[in-house]
């Protein structure tokens, strides 16, 4: 997935937002969004790259009170399909109306877990049949976890959420773990290498997992190295 490193750009609402767009570019999604709430301050952010209208339309009508991409995936650690939605009132005030903006219902959300006990929600649509669309997920599911990770990272990064809170140190142990994995290695390999069995491989890993609020390994990795705490492979 070739899309902008956010690490690389100024931060700014304008960079969050192309980031947006490339991302939909590139996975062949039609719109996405991000949202989440400062652990710290209390503020939500949200950037999405929804044609401005729809998005005047549902600022000014207060949608994110019942917006159930907001509400009930948050309480997933798991990507959620939309379609798993009650149909309910909440539901009908706010995807009925995107109707009309050319707005599918047909999408997921994806929530981020952070060290800091920090979250956010990356939701994205694509207006298809249903034998595309679960053919779609299944094809881009990994890269739309790996550019959600990202994104909040770098949203929390310029954020102060980092200096306030703090998180919980990865042990010298899991660092190595971790760093033998971004280069490459296996759990059978990194247990030769460190004289310790696989099984405590993945004990350390599922500890770093854990410390570091990701969803899978690679999250880990990849929140490990933006953090400064490993280095790329």
């Amino acid at each position: 997935m070739d899309i902008i490193d956010l690490g690389t750009v100024p931060s700014s609402s304008e960079n969050y937002v192309n980031f947006i767009e490339q991302m939909c570019g590139s996975l062949d999604l039609d719109f996405g969004s991000y949202a989440s709430v400062n652990p710290v301050t209390g503020a939500v952010v949200g950037y999405a790259n929804y044609p401005d209208v729809w998005k005047a339309h549902y600022m000014t009508r207060n949608m994110h009170r019942v917006d159930p991409t907001l509400h009930k995936a948050c309480l997933s650690i798991a990507p959620v399909d939309w379609q798993r939605f009650e149909r309910d009132q909440k539901f009908k005030t706010v995807f009925h109306a995107a109707k009309d903006f050319g707005i599918t219902s047909q999408g997921l959300t994806v929530p981020i877990r952070g060290p800091y006990g920090d979250r956010g929600l990356l939701s994205v649509t694509r207006a298809c049949s249903q034998e595309e669309w679960e053919k779609l997920k299944r094809h881009i599911m990994g890269n739309l976890q790996t550019a959600a990770v990202h994104l909040h990272d770098s949203i929390m990064r310029t954020s102060g959420v980092p200096g306030a809170l703090g998180y919980s140190s990865l042990s010298a142990r899991e660092k190595e773990v971790l760093q033998w994995t971004a280069a490459g290695k296996l759990q059978q390999d990194i247990g030769d290498i460190l004289s310790i069995s696989h099984r405590t491989v993945e004990i350390h890993l599922r500890s770093a997992r854990q410390k570091l609020g990701a969803f899978t390994t690679v999250q880990a990795v990849g929140r490990a190295i933006g953090m400064g705490l490993i280095y790329p492979g």
